[in-house]
Formats: C-alpha cells, structure tokens, sequence
C-alpha cells in the first residue's frame, strides 16, 4: 500500500483508496494556472511556441498562420464590442460545419467574456429554434447554407460566415466575417474582467434524462480540459515536436470544441479541417498535408479496416478514437493491416469537458475493451445505484467523477442539475455502469442513461418516443438502441397502433425522418401489441433490446 501526501493509503496499483472508497488516478497531476483572472483565449495565446501555421482548409489549401490567427482574434474581439454591443455574459450563437472560421469565432467570443453556444448544422429548424429559446442569444453567426434555419420570428443580427454577400442574402445579415476580421484591432479597448469561474460555453446534451440540455463550462474547465489535452499528447510549453492534425470530429461537439477550436492551437500544431467527413477527402488529406495525428469516431476506424487493400497513411502515427471503446477484434485487425499507427482511446461526456479516461499509449490499448486510466487530476467513485454504497475493485457500479473539469451545471434547470451533479462533494454522475480493474483501468459496461450512440452522436430515445406519440395513429412508443457494426447503433421504434389504424413501417419512420437531424431518425420498425413497462410505468427497455437482439 503507497500513501498519498494527505496520509491516505491507495493501492498503488488500481489507484483505489480503502478508506474513503475513492479511485485516484494514477496519472501524474497536470499544473493549472492559478492567476483567478484568465480567459481561456488569453490563456491559449500567451503560450510559447514554434508552430507557423495553425489552420489549413483541406478542400482549398487555405492556410492561417499564428499571427494571421490571433490578430483575426483580436479584432474580431473588437468589432463585436464596439460594432454590435456583445457584453461579457451574453450568449453569441454559432451555426457552422467545420471550418476555419470556427476558432476564430469561438476564440474571438470567449475572450469578452461572452458564452459560446454551438449546434449542430443537421439538426431541424424546430430543433434549433428550441436551444434558441432556451439560451436567449443576443447574435448568430451562421453560413449561408443554414441561414435559413434560424427562426424568424427571433430579432437579432447574424454574421454570415462567408468571404462575401451575395445578392439576394437574408436581409438579418448585419456583417461577413471577413469584413469584421479585416477592421483594425482596438488595443486601448476596456477589456471586462474575465474570471476563470465565469462561464465559457454553454453546449446542449441530452445527460441523463433525456431531453436537450444546456451545459455551463467554465474558462477553469476549458483550460483544465486544454492541459489534460495537451499533456497527454506530450504537447507541453515549449516543446520542439509540432504535429499536424486532420479534424474529422466536429467542432460544434465539445471535444471537436475543446482540442481542434482551442487546445491544439496552443501547442504549435497545424490542424486540417475537413468541413464534412469523407473518406477519400480524408486520405487525401492526411497524404497532403502530412498528418501525424487522426482523431475519429469508431464507425471511421472499421471503414478503414473493411478496405479491401491498405489505405496510404503517409506520416500518420497515431490514431484517436473517442465515442465508444474498441473490441479486441477492431484493434487487433487495424494493428495488423496498419502496424505503423497506434490506437489512442478516450472516454469522456460533454458535461465533463470531453475527457475523464484515456488509454495513452499501444500497451494501454492493448487491454481490450478499456476506456483507459482516469485522466490527470480526477477521482473516481463506482456507486451501487440501488443502496448508493461506493464499490471495490471488479465491482460494477455507476461511474462518478469529480475533477476541475466537471461543468458548473445544467443552464436554468436545477432539478436536472441536482440530479446529475452532487453539489456539495462536486461529484458528476456519469448514468454509465463501469467498474475499474485491479490495474485502475474502467471499463464501461453498460449506460443507465439510455443514450443511443450513433457515429458518437448521442441519440435520447426520450425525444423521439414523445415524437412518436404526437402521431395520430400511434397509442404508445418504445425507441431502443440497435446495434450495428457501422455505425454502432441506431434508433429502433416498437410502435402500439390505434385499433382500425392502418400504419407502415415505411410511415413511422418517414413521419420521423421528416422532424428530426439525420442521425436520429428511425432506421426499424416493429409493431407490438403492448410497450412492457414496470408497475410505475417506466419502459422496460432492456426487455425490447433483449427481444430485438435475440434475433441477431
């Protein structure tokens, strides 16, 4: 047994703590600024380094510089300050596909102090209109493709994220980026004094209950999250190695926001956008431009392990994958048709600030099926959910983290907050069943929440059963997580129909496809005379998923 600096004795091995029940991480502690008064944007530029360019367009060549970068900060910074009155507090609202515009946006309104609210351009103009409505933003900037989804009906400006107007642009377009970046920075402007408790982005997740869901992070947790970032890719200050890496996640995520729109570009690296994910587009990519690092979702790692040849990698070196953990058979057949490429994992929520475990090296991947070790600076509870006693080694539980990125909480909705986060201890409820091994590696074992993941894109069954039920010729709605090799899983409905209704499958799942993003429409259907439901009226959704699988 080894003993902390507070006397408290841990298994130097698993990391857990007999006394107290609590899993520390083995992981080397990551230094934290201690200056109260710090944005994340200065924090990220005042950073020493080597790197000369920070952002490349894949699909044109278009490469920004550091300088470039940081005066397109700075005076973006400005203009909305003195041009359209953004105040520190206030929400800016930012609907984009990747693009390089999307650091300088986010960079730009975090430094005022502002909070940055993103959404993901494939969700519906209702669905958009709804995180409207519950963030109350003050500006949009938005590209012209999606203009035409915000709600008309909402009186605030919108800055098109364009190089130029063209005619016949919606008539709320106020400004171009371009024409705010090129306006001379104001350096005797009166900056508001930006803490690191002040929040910085406000990003909506389904968490536990199932319904969309404003998350509060704060400067503290983004830069938290930025040194976990950059530690554990050995991207420290001053460092001589710049990589380059290809952007396949989206930035509008929190961990597309948190690395590619912001970390990363406090180390020196070159990061590649790629506005959509196509495979051709990213080999070609990561040939071009001389890629080290390729961050991704599971379903893009089978893709390139179903080919029926090795696709060239060039330079590539190593591989992320976030969203959902490997099997021995994915990591074991892409080790072999690509030996030169290691396999990183990571494990992480949006109300975490993207991480809480990671596998940081080949031998730590090698123990298939592991999220990884709890990142720097975190501790870890395995709770009982039904006595709410803390659990041993090899026992499954509910994973509660606690850490200096764990979110403030959920925007204007205590209850949820309450639910999810014990303010008193500062433990975050994951709703994932876990346990960590005798080594201190976690594992997920199932989720409580009831999320479906498809493509790393969370899906809450909650949100398409009510949508479902708005059907005039369905009675009642289950939505289950199917699995399915490429994508990982899919939503599939069982549907009660009214009697004397006539309804297909091909209805129910066009009546969703019609409301809803792409990726969480309905893909199966299957029709039942009753949902089983337990005696207060809570579907049983582990019985579908059974019934459903049992067919596989």
């Amino acid at each position: 047994m080894a003993y902390r600096t507070d006397g408290l004795p841990v298994d130097p091995w698993s990391g857990f703590c007999p006394s107290n029940s609590i899993f520390y991480s083995k992981r080397k502690p990551v230094p934290l600024p201690s200056d109260p008064h710090l944005d994340v944007t200065t924090f990220l530029s005042s950073r020493r380094h080597s790197g000369t360019t920070a952002l490349i367009d894949a699909a044109s060549g278009r490469r920004v510089s550091f300088p470039t970068l940081w005066r397109s900060v700075s005076a973006l910074a400005s203009a909305l300050s003195s041009r359209l009155s953004v105040r520190k507090g206030q929400v800016v609202l930012l609907l984009s596909p990747n693009s390089i515009h999307f650091p300088v946006v986010s960079l730009a309104v975090m430094s005022l102090g502002a909070v940055l609210t993103t959404t993901n351009p494939l969700n519906t103009p209702q669905e958009i209109a709804k995180q409207i409505s519950d963030s109350d933003p003050i500006l949009a900037f938005a590209t012209r493709p999606f203009v035409g989804k915000l709600p008309r009906d909402r009186d605030f400006p919108i800055v098109l994220l364009e190089d130029c107007r063209i005619s016949g642009d919606d008539g709320r377009i106020r400004y171009t980026i371009e024409e705010l970046t090129a306006m001379e920075p104001d350096l005797r402007r009166r900056r508001e004094l930006v803490s690191q408790d002040d929040t910085a982005t406000l990003l909506y997740s389904s968490g536990t209950t199932g319904t969309s869901k404003g998350v509060v992070a704060t400067h503290r947790n983004m830069i938290s999250m930025v040194q976990m970032i950059l530690n554990r890719l050995k991207l420290e200050e001053g460092g001589s190695a710049l990589e380059t890496f290809i952007c396949t996640v989206p930035m509008f995520h929190i961990y597309g926001l948190a690395a590619f729109a912001t970390g990363l570009l406090g180390a020196g690296s070159t990061v590649v956008i790629l506005s959509r994910f196509e495979l051709g587009e990213m080999i070609r990519s990561i040939g071009e431009y001389g890629a080290t690092y390729l961050p991704l979702v599971p379903p893009i790692l089978v893709a390139m392990l179903n080919q029926a040849a090795p696709l060239p990698l060039g330079r590539l070196r190593r591989v992320l994958s976030g969203g959902a953990p490997l099997g021995r058979e994915v990591i074991e057949g892409f080790r072999e048709k690509y030996p030169a490429v290691e396999i990183l994992q990571s494990y992480g929520l949006t109300e975490s600030t993207g991480m809480g475990a990671s596998t940081d090296s080949a031998e730590e991947s090698r123990r298939y099926g592991t999220a990884g070790l709890l990142s720097p600076n975190t501790e870890a509870r395995i709770v009982d959910p039904d006595t709410g006693m803390s659990l041993p080694v090899n026992r499954t539980g509910e994973l509660w983290i606690r850490g200096p990125f764990v979110m403030k909480g959920y925007f204007k909705n205590p209850e949820a907050t309450s639910t999810m986060l014990d303010s008193k201890e500062g433990w975050l409820r994951t709703g994932d069943l876990c346990y960590i091994d005798e080594d201190g590696y976690l594992f997920v074992v199932d989720r409580l929440k009831e999320l479906i993941k498809y493509k790393g894109y969370q899906v809450a069954p909650a949100e398409l059963e009510a949508l479902l039920l708005t059907h005039p010729a369905i009675t009642d709605a289950a939505v289950i997580p199917f699995p399915d090799k490429e994508v990982g899983q899919y939503p599939m409905a069982y549907v009660v129909r009214k009697a004397g209704r006539h309804l297909s499958k091909t209805g129910v799942m066009e009546f969703v496809a019609k409301q809803v993003a792409p990726y969480k429409r309905i893909r199966k259907v299957a029709f039942v005379s009753a949902i089983p439901k337990n005696p207060s009226g809570k579907i049983l959704r582990k019985d579908l998923i059974k019934l459903a699988t049992s067919k596989l």
